[in-house]
């Protein structure tokens, strides 16, 4: 019996090509939407999954607000490993790491450096802690020695043969020498280390067996016991403050106390984070690589069930529109003794066949646009074709998808009394427009929302873009490794500022895009007490910088070469001089001591205050910031005149390998190191864009093929109209006002709830846009248009036939 109803199913297909074709194609492109972004959420939900035992690794996090900033770390002070590996009896193992960022490396025997970027400092139970086997060297003891280091496959293929790397040396920043006692896979993609080549022995950094409890620098991961749980250790760390913090912070305020402390504001919170939650659930300062949001996951899980109802709509609307053609077909039937319960079985066989049709193209579809999805979503996920659950996860998918599309044109054609639909009156009491009208305005709805939608996320994005961050990052050259010029860095500088396509250039280590970054605390002179703390950034830069990145001085001057003074001077920004409870005029002369416990007593003036710039992403409040002179010197910035940019770049170059030939030529333009700190907005815009064409085009698909069966149901009644003298704008009207209605049902739906939706993903953003009423005319304007467009082609089409033709059977 099942045979037959294939049989009798593959002939229905056959008969109506063009609805078939509707079908299966816009069942396609919501399957293959669906597969897309199911293999995406899949990669995000998996991130760092496949270390060993990840279930008990979590990582310790740090809340502090102290001298009127509040900040969240993914680092813990240095002592905090040691602290509780000594106090917590159910603690396994603890690892702390220490980014380094990136570093030039070379042989000893050679004379050109390699970059490697992701270098990180980490303890010898790094092996244990993650269940990282080494493919060459002993996992035992290849970081417990100072100047050791172990390598990915990846790296150590740029500087040696795999088989004869363990035992080399290598110099790192041409002053460091280590040798490699290890060599491992390269991380997974999906880790939180998927960006570190290079991990060098915690033994060589001294910094890292001081007792500070005052500075956060360091991600530090325990692993519970099997038997322990995590919320014992959450009340262990709320004792850390009292236990370790104060008695430390005693030897710079006498007497103080945790209830001191908390008194004056302040706080300083320890909790933990699942190691397998780190990549979605975790936004805060020093993460270890750029993480994903959960957010992005909902939103795209969102999106792949739209796509998934827009296509089952559409099988539905169309099957309902076309069981009206099979009216007779279902009264012979029933009369011929069929029950209800073999029709709907046949109904059904009919709807798996074209799901199961319908998934063969959609896996052609996505793996023909997965190189595109993947350079559009900034990932690399392939479809696993190899893997059984996959195709059993697929078919049963079709199946159920099949059953769901389905069952209502099942139902709705099993209810045909022979009787009537026999007698040729059928046709127009069957019924079924209701439910017809309703899905067409749950699709527009989705559409519509989704436009909405899109519109938002790229006025957000262009937002950004044009927003003045206070600072000048149009035109501005980055060089990176400057350092590497030793001496010749300050004589590079000068020989690129002679250049006539250069403005001006400056030295420094801090950007206000994506840099190394320090905070420090600072006090005005003689007022020593934690209650008037001042803590911010604090940056070294040299003469030129803010002249260089056109930051706006409000009061007071700029550093000045002519005064042998400003060596010890300092200039705040705006939200300094608001924490400090002065205006920009009274700061000017006051004097500040920086940090606690330094044996440079040293008292900085001010001698200016900057309007303030955004130094972080626009998802934060302007924090407090100082700038000071100094020499660090990771990067030089040098600001271009128009002109061509690719020639100024070759005659910096050119200076540069005459005074660090050993050091490769890296570069990069800061507006695009802006655009790279929003990458998972303009992910999610570009997802939101692709996907909503696509929900438009199922849609359209179903109106298309809606509209051209009303038209074939209503072609006598056309014929007539036109003999009564009714013309071409008349008909295409009559026949189209009944949609349109139902589009502005979904307008009136589907605006509130774009509006909602987005007001909640911009409270994210600490500096957003305001929605504005013209994204919900374009929004309804272009439902409008593309609902016109759609449905008056073949209204028109159907107003222009000769009516002889239609009415030849009267």
């Amino acid at each position: 019996m099942f045979r037959n109803y294939i049989k009798v199913a593959w002939r229905n297909l056959k008969r109506q090509p063009f609805f078939t074709f509707l079908n299966t194609f816009g069942l396609a492109l919501g399957m293959a939407g669906g597969i897309l972004i199911s293999l995406y959420i899949h990669s995000e939900l998996s991130f760092d999954t496949m270390f060993k035992d990840a279930d008990r690794i979590y990582r310790i996090n740090a809340d502090v607000k102290f001298g009127g900033t509040e900040q969240v770390f993914a680092e813990v002070s240095a002592p905090m490993a040691e602290a509780v590996q000594k106090d917590y009896p159910y603690i396994e193992l603890t690892t702390r790491f220490r980014n380094n960022g990136s570093m030039l490396i070379r042989k000893r025997d050679e004379s050109l450096n390699v970059k490697e970027n992701g270098v990180a400092f980490t303890d010898s139970t790094f092996f244990k802690m993650f269940g990282i086997d080494l493919l060459h060297g002993d996992a035992r003891t290849a970081l417990t020695e100072p100047n050791t280091l172990v390598m990915t496959k990846t790296a150590a293929e740029k500087h040696f043969n795999l088989v004869n790397a363990v035992g080399q040396t290598l110099l790192m920043d041409n002053e460091f020498t280590y040798t490699v006692t290890g060599v491992i896979e390269d991380m997974p993609k999906n880790s939180f280390l998927r960006d570190h080549g290079v991990f060098m022995s915690m033994a060589s950094y001294q910094d890292s067996r001081n007792g500070e409890w005052g500075n956060h620098n360091y991600p530090t991961f325990i692993k519970l016991r099997p038997d322990a749980n995590i919320e014992g250790f959450q009340e262990y760390l709320n004792t850390v403050l009292g236990a370790y913090v104060i008695p430390w912070a005693q030897d710079y305020f006498p007497g103080i106390t945790e209830a001191q402390f908390i008194a004056a504001g302040n706080h300083l919170l320890y909790d933990t984070i699942a190691l397998t939650d780190i990549h979605l659930y975790s936004d805060r300062s020093a993460e270890l690589s750029r993480n994903g949001s959960i957010q992005n996951v909902y939103i795209l899980a969102v999106i792949a069930i739209f796509l998934i109802v827009l296509a089952c709509v559409n099988f539905m609307n169309l099957s309902t529109a076309v069981s009206l053609k099979r009216a007779k077909e279902i009264g012979i039937r029933k009369t011929l003794g069929s029950n209800k319960a073999g029709l709907i079985r046949q109904f059904l066989t009919e709807s798996g066949l074209i799901s199961f049709i319908s998934l063969l193209f959609s896996v052609l579809l996505a793996t023909l646009v997965l190189p595109l999805f993947n350079e559009l979503a900034d990932t690399s996920i392939a479809i696993p074709f190899t893997n059984p659950y996959f195709w059993i996860l697929l078919l049963i998918s079709a199946l159920l998808l099949g059953i769901l599309s389905g069952s209502y044109p099942a139902f709705f054609m099993s209810k045909f009394v022979p009787a009537k639909v026999l007698k040729g009156s059928g046709k127009s009491n069957i019924g079924g427009s209701g439910i017809r009208n309703s899905l067409v305005v749950v699709q527009f709805t989705i559409s519509i929302f989704l436009i909405v939608s899109t519109l938002i996320v790229f006025q957000q994005l262009k937002f950004i873009q044009n927003k003045d961050l206070g600072f000048s990052r149009d035109q501005v050259l980055v060089i990176e490794d400057v350092y590497s010029a030793g001496d010749q860095a300050l004589s590079f500088k000068e020989e690129v500022q002679k250049l006539g396509s250069v403005k001006s250039a400056s030295i420094s280590s801090f950007l206000p895009t994506p840099s190394a970054r320090t905070d420090s605390s600072f006090f005005i002179e003689g007022v020593m007490d934690q209650e008037h703390a001042i803590n911010m950034q604090a940056w070294r830069v040299d003469h030129e910088y803010i002249n260089t990145l056109g930051l706006e001085i409000i009061a007071g001057r700029d550093f000045d070469r002519q005064f042998v003074s400003d060596s010890t001077a300092i200039i705040l920004n705006e939200t300094a001089v608001k924490n400090m409870g002065v205006t920009p005029e009274e700061a000017l002369g006051m004097r500040l001591k920086r940090n606690l416990g330094e044996g440079n007593q040293t008292l900085s003036t001010v001698i200016g205050v900057v309007k303030n710039f955004h130094f972080t992403s626009l998802k934060n409040d302007i924090a407090s910031l100082s700038l000071s002179l100094g020499r660090d010197s990771d990067v030089m910035v040098a600001k271009l005149r128009a002109g061509s940019f690719s020639e100024s770049i070759a005659q910096i170059e050119r200076i540069w390998n005459d005074m660090a030939a050993e050091a490769p030529f890296a570069y990069y333009f800061m507006d695009e190191s802006f655009n790279n700190t929003y990458q998972a907005e303009q992910r999610l815009g570009r997802i939101f864009m692709t996907f909503t064409l696509l929900s438009i085009i199922i849609a359209c698909l179903g109106l298309f093929g809606l509209a051209t069966f009303n038209a074939e149901r209503r072609i006598k009644e056309i014929g007539i109209r036109k003999v009564l003298g009714a013309s071409v704008g008349q008909i295409t009207y009559k026949l189209s006002i009944d949609f349109l209605r139902l589009v502005g049902v979904a307008i009136l739906v589907s605006l509130p709830l774009g509006w909602y939706a987005m007001a909640k993903w911009l409270e994210s953003f600490s500096y957003r846009i305001e929605i504005n009423i013209w994204v919900f005319v374009i929004a309804t304007l272009l439902a409008i248009v593309i609902s016109i467009l759609t449905v008056s082609f073949q209204s028109i089409k159907a107003a222009m036939v000769n009516p002889t033709k239609s009415l030849r059977a009267e």
